[in-house]
């Protein structure tokens, strides 16, 4: 009897030694807002969430949202953790400008750009450039959206405004359909490049392009808005484009609540740059990662558990 309560108590040891390892690891679960099930935020988010969850000690729960802006609102009423956006609708938040005009956000931090959101200009195929646009029935994108203020800010480059324009406001997959149709002449498109809607259009019988930006107005856009980078469409991308085209991007930005324990953005930070290998396998947008572009991201600060891992790689 003396020596089977020594096997129970063993087992019963054994037990908490267990329960005490797990214990050991997080149970935190934190909010990640993306975006609309069909978008790339979505699938970007739900590829990292459990990689990132699993290494960094937390749980992560994916969110669908209205995206950059309305995931900052989010942050910022304590809704969710983390959040991922265009860095140029950040930089309005921080700022209280353009799409947050007298609604200033501060209570959220940078970790880092992930990949490029690209501003492709979907045209007719008889338009050249975009100064071209003047006259045409054009879709600029959801009212209030970053993609409305991308196409406002590249027009501008080219010395038109809205009132140059017919405006038509509908998101990229209502462009593309009245694109087909007809009814608009050209749309723009601000998403990762190849991105759905556009591939769709070109398996199509429409004939479209994609107009380029040449360097002297991509400087012009850099000069005024620093969030914005040169980014090159490779020929190829789409069906039917066979010449590389010149556009501008902004940066897919992964942000969160400055007031998160430092440890944890730590962890995750970590996380991301060091599972980069399996988050490539479950979504090919991680290709893009990299430390320089992580941390080239704009005016936001980064969060002290994002820092402090920028502090031990670079």
């Amino acid at each position: 009897m003396k020596n089977w309560k020594k096997v129970v108590a063993a087992l019963m040891a054994l037990v908490c030694v267990f329960a005490l390892a797990s214990c050991g690891k997080s149970t935190t679960t934190y909010k990640f807002a993306s975006g609309g099930t069909s978008g790339t935020y979505y699938a970007v988010a739900n590829a990292m969430a459990p990689i990132i969850g699993e290494a960094a000690g937390m749980t992560i729960r994916v969110d669908s949202t209205g995206a950059s802006k309305a995931n900052i609102q989010l942050i910022n009423s304590g809704e969710v953790d983390f959040a991922i956006v265009q860095n140029d609708v950040m930089d309005y938040a921080y700022k209280g400008t353009d799409l947050f005009a007298g609604e200033q956000i501060t209570s959220f931090a940078t970790i880092g750009a992930v990949y490029a959101e690209v501003c492709q200009i979907v045209a007719a195929p008889d338009i050249e450039t975009v100064a071209d646009l003047k006259g045409k029935t054009v879709s600029i994108g959801d009212s209030g959206s970053g993609v409305e203020f991308n196409a406002i800010q590249i027009l501008a480059a080219y010395g038109l405004t809205k009132e140059d324009i017919t405006v038509v406001n509908a998101d990229f997959g209502n462009s593309s359909e009245q694109y087909k149709n007809g009814a608009i002449d050209a749309f723009f498109c601000t998403a990762g490049a190849p991105t759905t809607n556009i591939t769709d259009l070109a398996s199509s019988a429409k004939e479209f392009k994609i107009l380029n930006i040449d360097d002297e107005h991509v400087a012009a856009l850099k000069e005024s808005y620093p969030f914005y980078s040169a980014y090159p469409i490779p020929a190829g991308t789409y069906s039917g484009i066979e010449e590389d085209v010149q556009t501008v991007a902004v940066k897919a930005t992964i942000i969160c609540k400055a007031d998160l324990p430092e440890a944890d953005v730590y962890n995750f930070t970590k996380a991301l740059f060091e599972k980069r290998a399996d988050l490539e396998t479950s979504h090919a947008k991680f290709k893009e990662l990299n430390l320089e572009y992580a941390t080239d991201v704009g005016s936001v600060p980064f969060h002290a558990g994002a820092q402090k891992y920028y502090n031990e790689v670079q």
